[in-house]
């Protein structure tokens, strides 16, 4: 009960003094903000950072020190307090991409996580006052669903919108101006305590192979606040597109990843031709391989983004045929889900264990993609018709798994399907699915009036 009490508490505290530093933020855009360091320090901000540390979990750093007690906690504000805390460099981790190349994860320690929890707690409200709405990625109460939902509303309910820009910046994460960055920043924190907190973590270095690289560009891809910084970085591009640029078409943007709606093809190629000037100012490239200017009149084209493939299909009108957009899964992501579940139910080594052991460790993959590609904020009807496909996918690879290991008791499709029903399998696609088994009941329950819909 008194621990209940402590993490309400903290978090209360946390949530107060950000609404307090986001309206004085919000209310002089011009404000420097100076006094913010003996707030990183304060025990309740400590005790919150580390608990949502310790609730994102993550590996270990290079020290290797997993997610530890709160013990550690009054030795971190000691050093904060004495000026004796020094980060240490991320662990570099590469993660394999569909594609074939790897994409580098820069993984601190968990001390360097709690204080930097703890920094992100006490300036996000100040940078929050001056982001832009059209930024969704890694913020409070914003999420990729509400993106994608502007972007449907942008073109079926607004001005025509017939050209997209779809934008791809080679290496984001990795070609951030130290330099540019930190001048952003002091636009709004002059505490030097802070200041010199930041350029630390960027310069701390990356440790690969036991050998210790130093970063004079770019910030580490994995670190708690490096997605505020890149949104802080990228702020210049929505403030100077909203007060000079907004007439060439709509920006929305989740991270590095954004796209320009346009109605006609001279303000999307003039969008281009600008995105490259404030590129380079920002010292990043546009990787033109990957960005691609996109028509939309009557299905000729669609584009990816968000996980979700968006075209406009015609559909039938009172007033005749008329084309609106519609979202759904991409191929990409049908083929990393389908790999994903071929990984989990291919092993050998898994055939000793029971059915419903199998589900229990799908069903939790199987929801948080429910979750994503079925959202209410999303086009579910339209994305019901692709997850029907994985889920049948699902189904064939464990009608497969049962197979492999009741070789002398195979089952056909209906009777694995019922059986994955009893184990309690859940499903992708919101459908309601009615069995043979669900009709006996609904009829008894209904009796002679039941009919079938």
């Amino acid at each position: 009960m008194n621990a209940d009490y402590t993490a309400n508490a903290t978090n209360e505290n946390a949530r107060r003094l950000q609404n307090t530093l986001y309206l004085a933020a919000k209310e002089n855009p011009k404000r420097k903000f100076h006094a913010l360091y003996d707030k990183v320090f304060r025990k309740d901000i400590l005790q919150e950072a580390w608990t949502r540390v310790k609730t994102n979990r993550g590996s270990a750093g290079i020290d290797g020190q997993s997610i530890g007690e709160e013990f550690f906690i009054e030795e971190i504000r000691q050093q904060l307090m004495n000026g004796e805390y020094r980060p240490s460099p991320v662990k570099r981790k590469e993660i394999p991409k569909p594609d074939g190349k790897t994409r580098p994860l820069g993984i601190p320690t968990v001390r360097d996580r709690t204080v930097q929890m703890a920094t992100k707690l006490v300036i996000e409200g100040i940078f929050e006052a001056d982001f832009k709405d059209c930024s969704y990625g890694f913020r409070p109460k914003r999420s990729a669903h509400q993106a994608i939902k502007s972007i449907r509303e942008s073109i079926n309910w607004g001005a025509a919108v017939n050209w997209v820009v779809d934008v791809d910046i080679t290496g984001y994460f990795d070609n951030i101006s130290h330099s540019k960055l930190m001048k952003l920043v002091e636009e709004r924190i002059c505490d030097r305590r802070i200041l010199k907190l930041i350029r630390q973590w960027l310069e701390a270095g990356v440790m690969k192979d036991g050998v210790w690289h130093k970063t004079k560009i770019g910030s580490p891809q994995g670190g708690v606040i490096s997605p505020l910084l890149a949104n802080i970085y990228l702020n210049y591009l929505d403030t100077i597109w909203e007060k000079r640029f907004s007439h060439l078409g709509k920006l929305v943007r989740y991270a590095d990843d954004l796209v320009i709606l346009c109605r006609y093809k001279p303000q999307a190629l003039e969008a281009i031709h600008v995105l490259k000037a404030i590129f380079g100012k920002l010292e990043l490239t546009m990787n033109t391989s990957k960005s691609k200017l996109v028509c939309l009149w009557r299905n000729q084209d669609g584009f990816d983004f968000l996980g979700f493939h968006h075209r406009k299909m015609p559909h039938l009108h009172k007033k005749g045929v008329m084309y609106r957009l519609r979202s759904f899964p991409s191929k990409k992501a049908m083929k990393k889900m389908r790999t994903r579940l071929k990984e989990e139910t291919a092993s050998r080594g898994r055939l000793n264990w029971s059915l419903k052991l199998m589900v229990e460790l799908l069903n939790p993959m199987i929801q948080g993609w429910r979750n994503f590609y079925a959202h209410q904020d999303v086009d579910r009807s339209m994305a019901n018709r692709f997850l029907a496909k994985v889920d049948w996918y699902i189904l064939r690879r464990l009608r497969q798994f049962w197979n492999n290991k009741h070789r002398k008791r195979k089952r056909n499709w209906s009777e694995m399907h019922i059986l994955l029903q009893r184990t309690g399998l859940k499903t992708l696609c919101t459908w309601k699915n009615r069995t043979a088994q669900d009709e006996e009941r609904r009829k008894a329950v209904c009796g002679k009036t039941a009919r079938t819909v």
